[in-house]
């Protein structure tokens, strides 16, 4: 059956792109040239070393992105870095036997437990035993945020109290003002799933971006709050009381930001694939295809893999289905063109 279902799926996104032609979706890639979470220019040379057990490169890397100060840059470097080292760790092994006290190898060894630990059910008791690897790593370098965000995302798996998550928040902020890690961690602890409310995430998401840079990843952080608020929307079959305008803004706002880059930049990738879900959930089509547009092949496992089995399946077929939408509203055969409505 799920061979049959996949087949299907391939068919009819072939059926489509006949029917409709590709002149209706200029700059689109193949579905066969698009990639899931694809490492850029920086990052690559560092996994395949790693993959060969060279841990060098990798460390050449993160010390790089912490001399500069490349904060954000760091944080998506090490959260990549500790994806691949959860399954194969040799080379981190190496690495700390190598320099049992470089900040960039005890930032890798404290991430990657905190991730092990979340990936348990009781994570919350796995958690506590990580702490003492947290404070190392922001001890080793008192100018780094990124161990500020494990912190965070470790208090809110050990239900720390609201006065504990705000003092260490207090130091996160001061150390990077607008880091977006920090801030989504800080987002998570105030969703509804946990200590907080959709309300509450679209408060802080909102005047954390009033208070950013224009091409600060901050600025997509109202429209994570209004994917998650859909999420529980779709799940419990239902409409919340959070008005429905404040989620269109905050794709308008995250349409702005992404505009800031050109198409193809595998940075904005992840704020893209998250704005073209939103905007195709909104019922704006045309939108969202200007979006997959912009992706180019960068698809990101976030957020396809929170609405779908199969993440880069989810991505495609999204696509197809907003451009079948698109199509539809465009002008076409001599009739005039009608905008998509906005709405599930």
């Amino acid at each position: 059956m799920v061979c049959t279902m996949a087949l299907l799926r391939v068919l009819l996104r072939s059926a489509c792109s006949f029917r409709y032609g590709p002149e209706l979706a200029p700059g689109l890639p193949a579905d066969v040239a698009v990639l899931l979470d694809a490492p850029d220019e920086r990052l690559s040379p560092a996994l395949v070393a790693a993959a060969l057990g060279d841990f060098e490169p990798a460390a050449k890397l993160l010390a790089v992105t912490r001399d500069a100060a490349e904060w954000e840059a760091r944080d998506r470097c090490l959260t990549r870095l500790v994806t691949f080292a959860d399954s194969r760790d040799e080379w981190l092994t190496d690495w700390l036997a190598a320099a049992p006290r470089d900040p960039d190898a005890l930032l890798v060894k404290a991430a990657l437990a905190v991730r092990r630990a979340w990936a348990s059910p009781a994570h919350a008791e796995l958690l506590r035993d990580v702490g003492p690897l947290i404070t190392a790593a922001a001890e080793a370098d008192p100018r780094d945020p990124v161990p500020w965000r494990l912190a965070l995302d470790h208090a809110r798996g050990t239900h720390a109290t609201h006065t504990v998550f705000g003092a260490l928040w207090e130091q996160a902020v001061r150390r990077s003002p607008h880091h977006h890690g920090c801030h989504l961690a800080a987002l998570e602890y105030l969703s509804a799933s946990w200590y907080g409310s959709h309300r509450e995430c679209l408060d802080f998401a909102e005047r954390a971006a009033e208070d950013a840079a224009a091409d600060s990843l901050v600025q997509a952080l109202p429209v994570r709050a209004a994917f998650e608020l859909l999420c529980d929307e779709r799940a419990a079959g239902r409409r919340t009381s959070v008005q429905e305008d404040r989620i269109d803004a905050a794709a308008d706002l995250a349409i702005r930001f992404s505009a800031l880059f050109p198409a193809g930049d595998p940075w904005p990738a992840e704020a893209r694939n998250l704005l073209a879900y939103v905007l195709a959930a909104r019922g704006r089509a045309v939108e969202a295809l200007e979006q997959f547009r912009l992706i180019g092949p960068y698809a990101t496992s976030f957020p396809w893999a929170r609405v779908s089995e199969d993440a880069l399946g989810g991505f495609l077929d999204t696509r197809a289905g907003v451009r079948l939408r698109a199509a539809s509203s465009a002008p076409s055969r001599g009739r005039p063109g009608h905008g998509g409505a906005r709405g599930h």
